[in-house]
């Protein structure tokens, strides 16, 4: 079955995983950074068209396989159009080997306790069966620490491990993204918080579950070793979180076993008006540098 061996290489495989699911809310600030101003659109709709354009030139490089590329992280949008003439995933996993994911979160609640956590999500059941019949693995749900505040690290925790409950009860593997946003002072104190948190919501899971986890790159080299080790974690990823792709690899490096889930490191030095032979050699390249990175962690 293709679960099994989509399994198989989300457990085993040597790579990163692409974060290609930016939302209504940072798609402009993305196409930007692409060379494809606000003036370019003038609805959703068309703002929407030209951002699968960018994340279908990126599937379809020739260096964006599963050698080096094991998933990626699809928009809601994404999974719903097709890449080469088949339906987004069915591209992904038939044409490049590469495991789809689906971003679920929708958007986040006003900030409480030092965290901001996520909106209810609307529709959640038909939109995992919708995930399921398209093929996709697993999904992506993401909050946002701000403070190494206990309450709210633990209501954060607490709300990441419920969804993820739901989502295992439909087949698919959830990747549990408690980000902490990496300029605050006491970052340090917030992730050791966290992986307190962590630890005591996996030891509570049943033996026979799993999950994944993406985190911000930690400040403590290897402080989620434990995670990585443990039995019910199937992959601790990491998130670029706004450094660069170079500093992001730096300390990616620096972290055995966690593996990428970059987004705009994956995109850093792409443009809407680079020839194709232009596009694919940046693509390469990076692709390259955030495997390395990943494999030597």
């Amino acid at each position: 079955m293709p679960n099994d061996a989509q399994r198989q290489q989300m457990t085993e495989g040597q790579g990163f995983i692409a974060a290609l699911d930016q939302s209504g809310g940072s798609t402009p600030k993305a196409l930007k950074l692409y060379g494809i101003g606000e003036d370019a659109y003038a609805s959703d709709d068309q703002m929407f068209d030209l951002i699968h354009q960018m994340r279908s030139r990126i599937a379809m490089a020739p260096a964006f396989t599963g050698d080096k590329v094991i998933g990626a992280i699809l928009f809601e949008k994404t999974m719903d159009r097709e890449i080469g003439g088949k339906p987004s995933a069915t591209y992904l996993w038939e044409e490049r080997r590469v495991v789809p994911f689906l971003k679920i979160d929708q958007g986040l609640e006003d900030p409480a306790d030092a965290v901001r956590m996520m909106k209810p999500i609307k529709g959640l059941d038909a939109l995992l069966d919708r995930a399921v019949k398209a093929g996709i693995f697993g999904t992506k749900e993401r909050s946002v620490i701000d403070a190494a505040n206990a309450g709210g690290i633990a209501k954060i925790v607490a709300q990441q491990f419920e969804l993820g409950g739901k989502v295992l009860s439909h087949g698919l593997m959830p990747i549990l993204e408690p980000e902490v946003t990496i300029t605050i002072a006491d970052k340090a104190e917030a992730e050791d918080i966290l992986l307190t948190e962590i630890l005591r919501h996996l030891d509570a899971l049943p033996d026979s579950q799993q999950v994944m986890l993406k985190l911000s790159l930690p400040t403590k080299a290897n402080l989620y070793q434990p995670l990585v080790d443990h039995p019910k974690v199937m992959r601790v990823v990491a998130l670029s979180g706004g450094y660069s792709r170079d500093e992001a690899n730096a300390l990616l490096a620096q972290n055995k076993g966690v593996i990428a889930s970059f987004s705009r490191a994956l995109t850093e030095g792409l443009s809407a008006d680079q020839s194709d032979e232009a596009f694919d050699s940046t693509i390469a390249a990076t692709i390259d540098s955030i495997y390395q990175a990943s494999i030597k962690g």
